[in-house]
C-alpha cells in the first residue's frame, strides 16, 4: 500500500466540476454509493466534502443535518455521512481511512455542535464495514432497509 502524506477535508468548491464530472466507480462499488456528480446538491442542511491530497481532490462525501439524520439516530447534534467514495483510480493508497480520520477535525472546526457521525452501509459491503469499523464506527444494531438490501447503521461519537 502506497503512504499517504497529506490529506485534508474541504467543503466542495465549483472549481472541482471538471474533475467531479470524471470521478469513476467500479460498478461492483457504484451500486452501494452514489457518484459525486449525482450528490452536489448544497443547502445549508446538505454539505458536499471533497477528500483532498496535495491539493488534488480524490475522495467525496456529504454530511446532512436535515430530518433525515432522524432516520438513523435520536441524537439532534448528529451528522449523516453518505455517498462516500474514493475516485478508482485513486483507491489502495490509504485515502479513505486517512479522510474518515480527518472527518472528527473537521466536523469539531466546522460544525461545532455536532457530537455524533451516523451513516449507513450495506450488509454485502464487508470492506467498506471494516474501513469505517478501523477508524473507530460501531455498529448501533439498527437496521434499515435499502436499495440493495440490508443497511447496517453505524455511529462515532465525537
Amino acid at each position: 500500500m502506497i503512504t499517504v502524506d497529506k490529506v485534508e477535508l474541504q467543503f466542495y468548491q465549483s472549481e472541482w466540476y471538471d474533475l467531479i464530472t470524471d470521478y469513476h466507480l467500479p460498478e461492483e462499488q457504484v451500486r452501494f454509493t452514489a457518484l459525486p456528480i449525482e450528490m452536489l446538491e448544497i443547502s445549508h442542511e446538505r454539505h458536499p466534502i471533497m477528500i483532498v491530497s496535495n491539493h488534488v481532490p480524490v475522495g467525496f462525501f456529504v454530511l446532512h443535518t436535515s430530518d433525515r439524520v432522524k432516520e438513523y439516530t435520536d441524537n439532534p447534534n448528529a451528522m449523516l455521512l453518505t455517498a462516500f467514495s474514493v475516485n478508482h483510480s485513486q483507491q489502495g493508497k490509504g485515502y479513505a481511512k486517512k479522510g474518515l480520520e480527518q472527518l472528527p477535525i473537521f466536523i469539531n472546526r466546522e460544525f461545532p455542535n455536532c457530537d455524533e457521525i451516523v451513516l449507513s452501509v450495506n450488509k454485502l459491503n464487508v470492506h467498506a464495514q471494516k474501513v469505517y469499523e478501523r477508524v473507530g464506527y460501531i455498529d448501533t444494531g439498527r437496521r434499515r432497509p435499502g436499495k440493495m438490501g440490508e443497511q447496517l447503521i453505524l455511529s462515532l461519537s465525537l
